[in-house]
């Protein structure tokens, strides 16, 4: 019986070769989209479930009060990782402190590589279980030994012993490699880390650790902790909680910091805090896109069930013979579902091999590196459940209703569908193209708010501006003569000495006073030290007073500030304002329109502009127009390896460094946009083969109405004009929803576009031109058929 019903399913499906590639299509690339949004959602959230003790490893992250608002840092001082172990180790397993992770020079004789790496304390590899391929991981007991990723290894020495091999990173005593481990997956939080260095040997060299008169005021490790297997969570937060708040001076208790444990489970997806509240963060997008999915293959679904039922009177007399021989409805209805099953199977085969062929695009949109796992069990169970899931849900309904039909009227002639028959199909035209429409409203939103944040005025001018890496005092102490030579090169039109570039703020303070301040406020600055030229080279707007000038030897002692440091300063003539910076006094000199230098989703913190006396970390360069980058790159780098020669010459446009600030969201719109365009096309292709099997049924209708004169136009406006009213109705429904949607996601971001009235009607007017040029294919084809062809019967 059951290979009576793959036959008979097959013949069918061979039968109606044009609907049956319509559903083929249409489920393909609904479950292709499926497919898609799922491996990135696995990716997504797998995020560091490597870790062997995933689920007990947490970040010592804080709580502050400053600027009149409560702020959360994942930065802590690093005395706290010993306070933890002394006074609260009973419920840690492990405790490792760290510096931040991030790019260093390493040296291996006259070979220079950029690698990212970072200092640890010893238990770094227990606590991560760090998988050793050479080398024990207790090897960070010795200060002076080192831990390499395979990666870095082969970048070196290639296949040679990378074991007891000297290295140098950055301009530190050289180490020894004690051992190599296999990288981090892609989906870590770790993810390039391609050394491990001691933390002992990292205070050891720095002077300015051991020498800090207060190591509790600088914020600037990162705290790790595995939590024993008794101890939840919840416990530890309230007994940590003023851990630190115990031990720092009077003033610094003004900003109530307060610890807490960030679980590793919600680093990568939980990332986002407001006013001290965790407010999500990526999650909303691994949402946003499984529900995306969802929709988009429910448009495949209903194209389906739309073409089936559309064929009711074609297969009534089939279903009315079957019933007269004895079949009951279960069978007929099994019938119906293995002619789905295998119209979905089908599908599913082709949109797995696109799958396949377009996920290196998609990894490079997505910025990841996907693959799929065509040998792992829970896979294959996955792609069976999403199988049977697809066809019993695109089958279900031509099944009930197919099944339905009653034989004696059937096969005495007199069976009609009825004029309430089509209003289920109706129904679902309108919820495809409501969903259809809704993504294109919501990826417009993206686009929108991406340029509207990319267009904001942002203070200075970015255009021919680079930022170069000095690494070090080498650059600071020959600067002068470095910018002459520069300036005589007439490549350069300027040239700057900073702490940070244009794009970043590297450091903040909490020491800066200024009259009538309320000593009870707690305030977090940032901080821009600059060099006499910063204001010139980068072109930032003078709103009062003036730029830092040689002129004037007083300088030395002045401070720039920004508009919002005035505002929230509350100061009404701030040039010549005597303020306070760790009690060395400074005037302000001049006021400057905010610039944006963080994220150019949220509105400028006060940022302090003083005067750089000690080395910066960067040269800002301002390249002449009328000469070529390249060819001004190439005067400018012998310059840096004259006077520094042990740094590499590393620099970067400082409008692409703004650029990339874009890139997550980017992303995102980029995928948004494709999923609703095969979201339309989806749903153009349901429209195709209903308006192809309306044409086809009224044929003689047509025929008679065009000898009787009726014009293209005419018969046109007849069979679109069904179509053209369900997707003004989908507009309508899709109007208050997507408003909804939007509306709130726009919420997340502080400095947000707003949702036009064009963004709907734009949405609208195309999904109208698009139902028109596809249902205008058929028309027109059925209205300019020769009448003959279809009345010789009559």
């Amino acid at each position: 019986m059951f290979k009576n019903y793959i036959i008979v399913a097959w013949r069918n499906l061979v039968k109606g070769r044009m609907h049956s590639a319509i559903n083929i299509l249409g489920l393909c690339l609904g479950m292709s989209v499926a497919l898609l949004i799922g491996l990135w959602m696995h990716d997504e959230l797998s995020f560091d479930k490597n870790f062997k003790h995933y689920d007990r490893i947490a970040q010592v992250i804080q709580t502050l009060t400053n600027n009149g608002e409560k702020q959360t840092w994942w930065d802590v001082p690093y005395p706290l990782a010993n306070e933890l172990r002394t006074n609260y180790g009973s419920d840690f397993e492990h405790i490792v402190m760290a510096t931040n992770v991030f790019d260093h020079l390493i040296t291996v004789d006259d070979k220079k590589i950029k690698q990212r790496g970072g200092y640890f304390e010893k238990e770094m590899p227990e606590l991560f279980s760090l998988n050793l391929l050479k080398g024990s991981r207790s090897a960070l007991n010795d200060p002076l030994s080192v831990l390499i990723s395979a990666s870095a290894a082969k970048a070196f020495w290639g296949n040679e012993d990378p074991m007891n091999r000297i290295i140098k990173i950055d301009k530190n005593p050289v180490v020894k490699v004690a051992g190599v481990y296999e990288d981090f997956p892609q989906n870590s939080s770790f993810a390039n880390l391609n050394f491990i260095s001691s933390w002992d040997f990292y205070y050891n060299v720095n002077n300015k650790l051991s020498d800090m008169p207060d190591p509790w005021r600088p914020n600037f490790t990162t705290l790790y902790v595995q939590l024993n297997d008794l101890a939840s969570i919840q416990t530890v937060n309230a007994r940590i909680r003023d851990a630190k708040m115990k031990k720092i001076n009077p003033q610094l208790q003004k900003k109530k910091p307060a610890l807490f444990l960030m679980p590793m489970s919600r680093w990568h997806l939980y990332s986002e805090f407001k006013n001290g509240v965790n407010t999500g963060g990526a999650i909303q997008y691994v949402w946003m896109f499984g529900i995306i999915g969802v929709f988009v293959l429910l448009l495949a679904c209903i194209n389906f069930m739309n073409l089936s039922t559309a064929q009711s009177e074609k297969r009534a007399k089939e279903v009315g013979v079957r019933k007269t021989m004895g079949s009951p409805r279960k069978q007929l209805m099994f019938q119906f579902f293995c002619e789905s099953l295998i119209t979905v199977t089908i599908a599913l085969i082709i949109s797995l091999m696109v799958v396949w062929l377009t996920l290196p695009f998609f990894n490079t949109i997505t910025g990841k590196q996907i693959k799929i796992p065509w040998f792992n069990v829970y896979f294959l169970a996955l792609c069976v459940a999403f199988l049977l899931v697809v066809a019993l849900v695109a089958g279900s309904y031509p099944a009930f209703y197919l099944s339905s039909f009653k034989p004696i009227k059937v096969l005495k002639g007199t069976f009609k569908t009825g004029r309430y028959a089509t209003v289920p199909r109706k129904v679902l035209v309108v919820v495809q193209f409501s969903i259809s429409v809704s993504l294109i409203i919501g990826t417009i939103a993206v686009y929108k708010q991406i340029r509207f944040a990319k267009n904001r005025p942002v203070g200075y001018t970015r255009a021919n501006l680079i930022n170069i890496t000095t690494g070090g005092s080498a650059v600071h102490d020959h600067f002068n003569t470095i910018k002459g030579e520069l300036l005589q090169t007439g490549v350069v039109t300027g040239v700057a000495e900073s702490e940070s570039p244009t794009t970043a703020i590297f450091n903040s303070t909490s020491g800066f006073s200024w009259p009538e301040k309320d000593p009870n406020l707690s305030i977090d600055f940032g901080v821009i030290a600059a060099s006499f030229e910063y204001g010139k080279t980068i072109g930032w707007k003078l709103k009062e007073g003036r730029n830092f000038s040689k002129e004037f030897l007083t300088d030395t002692a002045g401070v720039i500030l920004n508009e919002a440091a005035v505002r929230f300063m509350n100061l009404k003539n701030p040039v010549g304002t005597r303020v306070t910076w760790w009690g060395q006094p400074l005037t302000v000199i001049g006021v400057v329109e905010n610039m944006v230098t963080e994220s150019p989703y949220n509105e400028v913190r006060p940022v302090i502009y003083p005067y750089l006396n000690y080395p910066g970390n960067m040269n800002i360069i301002k390249l002449n127009p009328a000469v070529s980058a390249q060819d001004a790159l190439h005067r400018i780098e012998p310059l840096y390896k004259k006077y520094n020669p042990d740094q590499p010459f590393e620099y970067s446009f400082i409008d692409t460094d703004y650029d990339k600030k874009f890139n997550y969201e980017e992303r995102i719109g980029e995928l948004a946009g494709i999923f609703a365009a095969l979201a339309i096309i989806i749903s153009c292709l349901g429209l195709l083969g209903l308006t192809s099997f309306v044409a086809e049924q009224r044929k003689k209708e047509v025929g008679v109405r065009k000898v009787l004169g009726a014009s293209v136009f005419n018969l046109w406006n007849l069979l679109s004009r069904e179509f053209l009213v369900l997707v003004i109705i989908s507009f309508l429904v899709s109007l208050p929803v997507s408003w909804y949607f939007t509306h709130n996601w726009l919420q997340n971001y502080s400095y947000r576009t707003g949702l036009s009235w064009w963004v709907f009607v734009a949405a609208g007017t195309g999904a109208i031109l698009i139902t028109l040029i596809t249902v205008s294919f058929q028309t027109i084809k059925a209205a300019i058929a020769n009448p003959v062809t279809s009345l010789r019967t009559e």
